[in-house]
């Protein structure tokens, strides 16, 4: 069906625009509609294999006004890419401008719209009484609401997605067709007459919609653990200021001390608990809505024990569904007006991922209702199936100061809301599908010259996250109508991930293509930033195995193109154990003890750990004992030298206590002689000096901060030693250390006060999350003639 604006006056020229970019789900066509109708042009617009296409005429200055309002007022959630336009032939009998039928044929550059929160026109809706969408939990308009995660392929309309099932009523088919309605050509557009509906379920019984808000509240409130299905999977929420439900929901998910996120109903309500930045604020407000980290203030910890225990940062997202926002409105009383939603809230709830640990966030409500059996007290579902899993973004704001370059957001974990949202590259060049890190995993397919990074899969150590892994495959292929030409993975054998993409290789005679691990955290930075090299690459992380064979993580990299030479390394430190290690940060500590001669005080050191004696005997003979030059065991034996983490039950937990604990500290004095460089090629950087003095360090405030300090200058210096002997002043930093706040931003002002260029990773995570990006960027490089 097309509709049609009113007759118009008789066309002198005809143009057909090709419009590239996010322009599918985010009421682009709608928006163009309008614009033509009122500059009484003719013509049509519809989705198409090269995202928006147009075809318009009319009058040469009214072209001319329509090319520039149409890259100058698009829709908020739009992001233009590219305009291609071409002359066509005149069509006299043109007097219409229509919104045609979506070609489905050729999609080759379409992209998927993403995810976004209700506006501020629905929000006013769902909270007027009188409104037929008053407290209805699936409001949206073409400006808001789900996309990616209902999307079943492109190009974007409601048959495509998991509205289908649900046909317009006859209020809402008047509003989908009405080009002055805000819902034209909304493709979720519903109502509680023909839209989903909400279920509660308590055990085996069932309440129906009109009660499973009032008495979801009601169940949290009384320290109950609800599973909440939103976008992209299900939350397990509870009251965060009920020790004993949070303590229960940390049995259930098996995660002893690994921060949860916190939903309040707005930043008022945040602004009690943690500082917040203009920055901060905006990042919570805007339209992705993602976990932002934020500062705490004193009294978060005795309100919120348990949430972030031992950390100098919370994890804060507000509402980002309509049934979020109910909940907060239901626990206000349901008040009247829009004032309560700018003033602080009590309501505080504890929000985690639905799933059995380590396990693919849950989607299904089939599945929740098994899968969440002995951990969820009741399940808060709804009838509109979850297409595509997409889990909550995380991201911290830059602090940075405008004289190293770097702003913005910092992506932790990209997902709901950021992905799958394309990445521009430098160039076009053959599509490459690049299965990424064993943690943290991500997938990439580059489809000319755009990157596409799914949303955050995870650690691919067990059976259900490998499946998602192989489903997240399929689904992007599907999704982009792109097959790739080459495979890229780890250049670690024995990682899913690698073994997976070696099968994939083999099975469509696709060339193979392995990317060292560090290599492809410098390129994933030069891939989102278009940097060709050569530039010198410092990728600080846990571990990856090197090109020698051997553990590296602490690593000088000269990049360009699909190469890389290393330049530097951090002196090795033995394992103790091996992996182990990496979950035990005193073997780190004993280890360092061990390097500086003083191996004989190790076991009464660490006479609380029953090993420490053998692990003593096993560094002397140098057995189990690899040798790593990982930045982040580095970490590690700071912390543990200090005895601010002895045992880490998380991935990065040492480091991120550390990190909280040189907060405190007002003056960041970096240590005389607290390092050393030798050597030319490798360019070795050695902290042993200054973990000494942390062996001996009574005060670990001023420890932690005499660490950062002191690893900010070594790696300052070490990188202008690398310039010297290269010429090269132009830097990428890179790796999961450099999440650290007070490294990256301390190292990038450092450098940059020295003169060299620093560029940091703002469109991909800089942790393992961004590996698949650099993966892809890489193989190009090598695949392209």
């Amino acid at each position: 069906m097309t509709l049609a604006s009113p007759a118009i006056e008789t066309a002198q020229e005809r143009h057909r625009l090709r419009v590239r970019g996010l322009v599918q789900g985010v009421g682009f066509r709608p928006f163009v509609y309008r614009l033509a109708t009122a500059l009484g042009l003719a013509g049509e617009v519809r989705n198409g294999g090269a995202g928006v296409e147009i075809e318009v005429q009319g009058a040469p200055a009214a072209l001319q006004q329509f090319a520039h309002r149409l890259t100058d007022e698009a829709p908020a959630n739009a992001r233009i890419d590219a305009i291609e336009r071409q002359p066509l032939p005149l069509q006299p009998a043109l007097t219409r401008f229509t919104i045609g039928a979506s070609d489905n044929e050729a999609l080759t550059t379409a992209a998927p719209a993403l995810d976004t929160a209700p506006c501020a026109d629905c929000l006013d809706e769902l909270f007027t009484p009188g409104d037929r969408r008053y407290r209805y939990p699936f409001i949206n308009c073409t400006h808001c609401g789900p996309r990616y995660t209902l999307t079943a392929r492109l190009p974007y309309d409601r048959a495509n997605t998991s509205m289908a099932p649900f046909t317009l009523c006859p209020a809402c088919e008047r509003e989908y067709h009405d080009p002055a309605a805000r819902r034209f050509h909304a493709q979720p557009n519903a109502c509680p007459a023909c839209g989903p509906r909400l279920t509660l379920q308590i055990g085996d019984g069932t309440t129906d919609s009109d009660d499973a808000l009032a008495r979801t509240l009601d169940l949290l409130q009384q320290g109950a653990i609800v599973a909440v299905k939103g976008l992209g999977g299900l939350h397990l929420m509870c009251d965060a200021r009920n020790g004993a439900a949070v303590r229960r929901l940390r049995e259930g998910k098996q995660r002893r001390e690994k921060p949860f996120a916190l939903m309040v109903a707005n930043t008022a309500s945040a602004a009690e608990l943690a500082q917040l930045s203009d920055e901060e604020r905006a990042l919570l407000q805007s339209p992705a809505r993602p976990v932002v980290l934020l500062r705490k203030r004193p009294p978060c910890d005795e309100v919120l024990a348990g949430v972030a225990p031992g950390l100098a940062w919370l994890g804060v997202m507000l509402p980002y569904t309509p049934l979020h926002h109910l909940l907060f409105h239901e626990a206000a009383g349901r008040p009247m007006g829009s004032d309560w939603r700018d003033t602080p809230q009590p309501l505080r709830l504890l929000c985690t991922s639905a799933n059995r640990h380590g396990e693919p966030l849950i989607t299904d409500n089939g599945e929740a209702a098994a899968g969440l059996a002995g951990i969820a007290d009741a399940l808060l579902l709804h009838d509109r199936e979850i297409l595509a899993r997409c889990d909550d973004s995380v991201v911290r704001a830059s602090a940075t100061s405008s004289a190293t370059g770097a702003s913005g957001v910092i992506l932790i974990r990209r997902a709901r809301g950021y992905a799958p949202a394309s990445i521009r590259l430098a160039r076009s060049g053959p599509a490459v599908l690049a299965l990424g890190a064993q943690l943290k995993n991500t997938i990439c397919l580059t489809r000319g010259a755009e990157a596409f990074l799914s949303p955050h899969i995870g650690d691919l150590d067990n059976a259900a996250t490998r499946r998602a892994h192989e489903e997240g495959i399929a689904r992007l292929e599907g999704l982009l109508a792109t097959r790739a030409e080459i495979i890229a993975c780890d250049l670690h054998p024995d990682l899913f991930s690698s073994q997976l993409a070696a099968r994939l290789a083999r099975e469509r005679d696709l060339p193979l293509i392995t990317v060292q691990h560090h290599h492809a955290h410098i390129a994933a930075v030069m891939a989102e930033q278009r940097l060709d090299g050569p530039l010198l690459g410092v990728a600080l992380d846990g571990v990856g195995l090197g090109s020698d064979g051997t553990a590296w993580g602490g690593e000088l990299l000269q990049v360009g193109g699909g190469d890389f030479l290393r330049l530097g390394h951090l002196t090795p430190l033995p394992l103790p154990g091996g992996d182990r290690a990496a979950r035990e940060p005193w073997r780190m500590a004993a280890a360092a003890l061990h390097a500086l001669g003083r191996g004989g005080e190790i076991a009464d050191r660490f006479a609380d750990h029953p090993e420490a004696a053998l692990l003593a005997e096993l560094l002397d003979r140098g057995s189990h004992c690899p040798p790593t030059t990982s930045a982040g065991r580095l970490f590690d034996a700071a912390a543990a030298l200090l005895g601010v983490s002895a045992i880490a039950s998380y991935e990065g937990e040492a480091a991120m206590r550390l990190e909280g604990v040189a907060e405190g500290f007002e003056t960041l004095t970096p240590m005389v002689d607290g390092y050393s460089l030798s050597g030319t090629t490798p360019l070795q950087l050695d902290f042993l000096p200054l973990l000494a003095h942390l062996a001996w360090e009574t005060n670990r405030v001023r420890g932690a901060a005499l660490f950062h300090a002191t690893l900010i200058e070594g790696v300052s210096r070490w990188v202008e030693a690398a310039s010297g002997q290269s010429g090269l002043r132009e830097v990428v930093l890179a790796g999961g250390c450099f999440l650290n706040r007070l490294l990256s931003e301390g190292v990038a002002a450092r450098l940059t006060t020295r003169g060299f260029t620093v560029h940091q990773a703002r469109q991909a995570p800089p942790n393992d999350g961004g590996i698949a990006l650099g993966q892809a960027w890489v193989a190009q490089q090598r695949g392209m003639p």
